[in-house]
């Protein structure tokens, strides 16, 4: 089999270090904020070994001033990136494509997005798992997929699930309950 090339790139964003990695094909992987350079490049490496630092493509680049305006609190939309998946199971491809089409300040439950698939609630922790392997974060939004009732469920990037809710509240969805509309009265 013929190998790709694969390159990397670790920069900064008001949420801290990144990493991106590409082939010809695509993103191949994503690496959220952590607050150190080297944490993140190990991270990154982790999944793609025999990545090379590179100098991002133009669309690579284009990614990476998103990234950086997406942690800066600025409205972005990543369905339009090109990814490189590579061999994906065929429903985990159905779950990242559904998942990519829930925009900037939306939220869903694993349970809905299985149910949206046409799959029935046990596929729900097919969903999860899918979220938990996404290779793209952010650009593939699993933090908008909530366990049942809105919880805010797992995450398996840096920060867990402080992770998920702090990109969550960039993006203005308030995970709080909300406060009672009926104040009591005294009585």
């Amino acid at each position: 089999m013929n190998e790709t090339r694969q390159d990397y790139l670790i920069f900064e964003t008001a949420g801290g270090f990144c990493g991106i990695a590409w082939s010809d094909l695509g993103v191949i992987r994503f690496q959220l904020p952590t607050k150190d350079a080297g944490a993140t490049e190990r991270l990154l490496l982790r999944r793609v070994p025999n990545a090379h630092p590179g100098t991002p493509t133009p669309e690579v680049a284009e990614v990476v001033a998103k990234v950086k305006r997406y942690f800066a609190g600025e409205e972005i939309d990543f369905s339009g990136v090109r990814l490189d998946l590579g061999e994906q199971d065929a429903f985990f491809k159905q779950i990242y494509d559904a998942a990519r089409q829930i925009g900037w300040g939306h939220t869903t439950t694993y349970g809905t997005l299985a149910k949206q698939l046409g799959a029935g609630p046990e596929a729900a922790r097919d969903v999860g798992q899918a979220m938990a392997k996404n290779p793209v974060a952010l650009i593939i939004p699993c933090h908008r997929v909530l366990a049942a009732g809105g919880k805010i469920g797992g995450f398996s990037a840096p920060g867990g699930s402080n992770a998920k809710a702090h990109m969550l509240e960039l993006e203005g969805v308030q995970l709080a309950p909300p406060k009672p509309v009926q104040h009591s009265l005294g009585f």
